[in-house]
């Protein structure tokens, strides 16, 4: 192999196994012949790169501390190293004194949650700053960045203006909508500072310093410096930098061009040695992957395209460019935003001649010429348009994607990539892409009824996966869970629900029903009889004209291969006790069940008859008056599910879960577990 592709190959097997357990890749270089003292060079360098930037606040969590320094876009920089402080809502910029206790960030609670502590990690913070409070605060001089962004703001329409900043010097804060609308069209990756802005910046002063000859490179440099020193050190920016800077310093010491290729490994390992916790960012693997696509699939595509008529070139070279840089994405766009937008590459052929109007402009804009707002504001209202208009259009929706996932998506792009670099007979390649779709379809041939308990705090959310597609919601939790449950059914790739049931109208379980019902396609909506008929989401429900079913005890379902019978509430229950309307629903597949108490009390618990079921969702969150001795009888559970979170009540009750274990059965809690998955085989 290669020594600067080995560089780039050890720097991220150290990167990616961290220390010590970098040190076991060592062997690996046996295998790579020239470049094996390379490989190694790049594992040692950032296994001593990390062992030299340890983690300041090891060993510190959970002690209550006082923490004084500047803060600055949602970080504070004391002398002990930066901490995420969780201060809601976020203060203005300055220096702070704070207050609190450090902590662990959170990882995901919930499929499709947000994973806190690996977007730290991706920051280079180790810790957050829990319960913080201000002590003291002073305004500090506004930072080189900040007056850059209100000398780019003059004078443009607020729209444009956070656009520019964005697109200029990477501040995000004032996009709101926009950035959704960017997403949904499949251009995010135009808000990202990245080498299409450092190609404009260097374009513009090597043009401008040509008449010095060599001379110009190293003072192009310097400007790149300035602007990176500006604008932040991005991952991607930073890629593009490194990779700039490789190039010119070989054409300044008259050594010739440097190949993509080479420049992308030496860029990588260059920031994985300075910051190794880059690889945790998405914009690293965004940044990365999107050259790497470019490096390796573009050239046979321009190759295909030789000896075409002119037209057919460069329209046929727009889309090669692309869909080499986009076809890497695609899984890690699926995994992380559950969309892609069908679109993309269309809406990317119309914004890219407008964003190489619009950056140079900005630039100049930025650089004091002010007059420029007028046609930068024309050119930004275009590309806003362009977004909004291509965010209407149709969107692939899909799941989070797992290591296997990942696996068989770039093995098949690979057997494509080297199909077109005639390295493999395309029939092989088109064998190898139908194996993968193959296995990973190959699930589906041994269904199981999937039973999900999501995490929505002191709250209850249950979502059944039959196969056939039926996807069933029992309650959505509190209303602040609503958007937590949301995302949770689109990383499991749940893009409409057969069924939104209603156990009974306690906030804590209907809350969050409001946001799934103007969120996703909905086919009905199960209340009891007794439910209220003017409940905000039964109201809801039949404004979007979604069927409303009422049902009691007795009464029987069926969707597709799943039936459902209600225990529970009788015809007649007092009308004050809520808890005693309460749906009782028993899922069934195939010999298998799951019964759901919702928040049933035990002494009408102890009515029903023998349930037998495999999964039971424990009754009001664990509460001791609920689940009690004669219903785990006559259910002779294996799994017993609580949904809980932070109370006040003490739930789960200790008697509950004493009950449950001298049942034989396993409980599994959301407060401790976050989501519980459960398979039932036929």
């Amino acid at each position: 192999m290669p020594p600067v592709y080995a560089l780039a190959l050890g720097s991220l097997a150290a990167a990616l196994l961290g220390w010590p357990w970098g040190l076991l890749a060592s062997p690996l270089a046996a295998l790579l012949g020239r470049g094996r003292w390379a490989f190694l060079a790049g594992l040692g360098l950032v296994l001593a790169s990390l062992l030299l930037h340890p983690n300041p606040y090891a060993g510190r969590y959970g002690q209550t501390v006082r923490l004084a320094g500047p803060y600055r876009s949602g970080f504070l920089y004391p002398s002990s190293g930066p901490i995420h402080p969780e201060l809601f809502p976020r203060p203005a910029e300055g220096w702070l004194r704070l207050e609190g206790r450090i902590a662990r960030p959170k990882r995901p609670q919930n499929p499709g949650g947000f994973d806190q502590a690996g977007w730290l990690r991706g920051q280079g913070v180790a810790a957050v700053l829990a319960d913080a409070r201000i002590l003291a605060r002073r305004p500090l001089p506004p930072t080189p960045r900040q007056r850059a962004a209100r000398r780019l703001a003059d004078g443009l329409p607020p729209e444009v203006a956070a656009l520019a900043q964005a697109m200029v010097l990477g501040k995000r804060d004032r996009l709101g909508a926009l950035a959704t609308a960017f997403r949904r069209a499949g251009l995010a990756h135009l808000l990202a500072l990245s080498g299409l802005h450092v190609g404009v910046l260097l374009g513009f002063m090597l043009l401008a310093l040509y008449p010095l000859g060599r001379l110009r490179y190293p003072l192009a440099l310097v400007a790149l410096a300035g602007y990176l020193a500006l604008a932040g050190p991005s991952p991607s920016l930073v890629r593009a930098g490194l990779m700039a800077a490789a190039g010119m310093a070989l054409l300044f010491l008259g050594r010739g061009r440097l190949s993509a290729g080479p420049a992308l490994a030496l860029a990588a390992s260059l920031q994985l040695i300075l910051a190794p916790f880059a690889l945790a960012s998405l914009s690293f693997w965004l940044s990365y992957l999107a050259v790497l696509g470019l490096v390796v699939l573009l050239p046979p595509l321009v190759k295909a395209l030789a000896g075409r008529p002119a037209a057919i070139r460069i329209s046929g070279l727009a889309v090669a460019v692309t869909a080499a840089a986009q076809a890497p994405l695609v899984p890690l766009l699926l995994d992380r935003f559950h969309t892609l937008p069908l679109l993309a590459p269309l809406a990317n052929l119309l914004a890219y001649p407008l964003v190489t109007v619009f950056l140079p402009l900005a630039f100049l804009k930025l650089a004091g010429l002010g007059w420029l707002a007028a046609p930068l504001a024309f050119f930004g209202h275009a590309l806003i348009a362009l977004a909004r208009a291509f965010a209407l259009g149709p969107a692939l929706s899909w799941g989070s994607l797992g290591i296997a996932g990942y696996g068989l998506y770039f093995s098949a792009l690979a057997a494509v990539a080297l199909a077109l670099w005639g390295r493999l007979s395309r029939v092989r390649a088109a064998g190898l892409v139908a194996l993968a779709i193959l296995l990973a379809l190959l699930p589906r041939l041994f269904p199981v009824l999937e039973v999900w308990q999501l995490d929505v705090g002191e709250g209850h959310a249950t979502l059944l996966r039959a196969p056939g597609g039926v996807e069933v919601l029992v309650d959505a939790g509190p209303a602040w869970a609503g958007p937590r449950v949301v995302a949770a059914l689109l990383a499991l790739g749940v893009d409409d629900l057969d069924l939104l049931v209603l156990t009974h109208p306690d906030r804590d379980h209907t809350g969050g029903a409001l946001a799934v019902l103007e969120t996703m396609p909905v086919g009905a909506v199960l209340a009891s009889r007794t439910h209220p008929g003017d409940d905000a989401p039964l109201w809801r429900a039949r404004l979007l004209g979604i069927k409303v079913l009422r049902v009691s005890y007795g009464d029987r379902l069926r969707l597709g291969p799943l039936a459902i019978g209600v225990w529970n509430p009788p015809p007649r229950v007092p009308a004050n006790e809520d808890n005693a309307k309460s749906l009782v629903l028993r899922f069934g597949w195939r010999g298998r069940h799951v019964l759901v108490l919702g928040d049933l009390p035990r002494r009408l618990e102890d009515r029903l008859p023998d349930l037998s079921s495999e999964v039971l969702v424990a009754s009001h969150h664990g509460a001791g008056n609920g689940t009690g001795p004669l219903v785990l009888a006559k259910t002779r559970p294996a799994a017993v599910l609580i949904g809980v979170g932070n109370n006040p009540f003490g739930h789960p009750a200790p008697s509950t879960l004493e009950r449950i274990a001298e049942s034989g059965a396993l409980f599994y809690r959301t407060d401790r577990l976050g989501a519980v998955r459960v398979w039932l085989a036929p």
